[in-house]
């Protein structure tokens, strides 16, 4: 017998943000779980700001093979976009797709292991890892509707986690 999570998919759920480094960490969350080899069917999207959008991921799904996708929403609680706007999502996507059933999951938390999530960030903290230092004025410049964003991709402007990252691998032989 088939193994049904041969025809499952996970479609993984973001927000979205005008920072593209904001919406490849969701990318590169679905690289690593379809990588893993748990789940043959792994695609990202986004509820607005970013694509695709929900309606696309989960087409891509269908089109990949998928009898059942689960939704899985990258939000921490369940606020208005998790249930208004992704359980709508869910409806269309069934009405769109019948035959294929379509589940939306929880909220990331709360959860324990969101909770020992946190901790992990307070204690890299107390320990002088992780820290998002941007001065404010370039963070608002940086950060404001964004008008001007695009040219300042295009002229090499590097995002804040990315910052964060090269301090930590310059951090990493110190202590």
């Amino acid at each position: 017998m088939n193994d049904p999570r041969d025809t499952t998919a996970v479609l993984l759920i973001a927000h979205g943000s005008r920072r593209e480094e904001a919406n490849a960490d969701l990318r590169d969350l679905a690289e690593r779980l379809a990588a893993g080899g748990r789940h043959c069917i792994v695609e990202a999207c986004f509820l607005e700001l970013a694509e695709p959008d929900i309606s696309s991921g989960g087409a891509r799904c269908v089109a990949r093979g998928a009898m059942r996708v689960f939704l899985i929403p990258y939000f921490l609680s369940a606020g208005v976009h998790l249930l208004r706007d992704l359980t709508a999502a869910r409806d269309d996507l069934a009405s769109r797709h019948p035959g294929i059933v379509f589940v939306l999951g929880p909220p990331l938390g709360p959860h324990p292991l969101l909770d020992l999530l946190v901790d992990a960030r307070v204690q890299e903290l107390w320990s002088g890892v992780g820290a998002v230092e941007v001065a404010s004025a370039e963070a608002a410049d940086r950060f404001r509707p964004m008008e001007n964003w695009a040219g300042r991709a295009r002229s090499g402007g590097q995002g804040v986690r990315r910052e964060a990252a090269e301090r930590l691998d310059e951090n990493s032989g110190k202590g």
